[in-house]
């Protein structure tokens, strides 16, 4: 069975891979950086969110989606709005981790407490 973190996680990190390459096609007319490095920085952010989101049956993968977190906000540097769009991607990825967290928690108290009410 899939877990309901690393679900929801690969998920956060998908959606937030479109929204972060999107960023790049506004920044390239809003910022100051040239056509290549607008659409590059953002590129990469974005190709690293779905590379990340593959790597999340490691430990390390969690890791390296927080610190993809704090990448995206930065990305605000150059296009301001980015700012409120990384850190709510920030905050849907730590709920996506705290909900799939406690959905595990509570099918694994499930899956133990069923054998005993079975048996009554």
């Amino acid at each position: 069975m899939r877990s309901p973190r690393r679900t929801m996680a690969a998920a956060m990190l998908t959606l937030e891979s479109f929204a972060v390459f999107f960023a790049g096609l506004v920044a390239k007319d809003l910022s100051d950086l040239g056509v290549g490095r607008a659409l590059a920085l953002p590129g990469g952010l974005a190709l690293a969110c779905l590379v990340v989101a593959g790597l999340l049956r490691l430990r390390a993968g969690y890791l390296l989606g927080s610190l993809l977190q704090v990448a995206v906000i930065a990305t605000g540097y150059w296009v301001r709005s980015m700012y409120a769009v990384g850190a709510l991607f920030a905050l849907l990825w730590f709920v996506a981790l705290w909900v799939g967290t406690k959905v595990e928690q509570e099918r694994a108290a499930y899956a133990g407490g069923s054998d005993v009410e079975g048996g009554t």
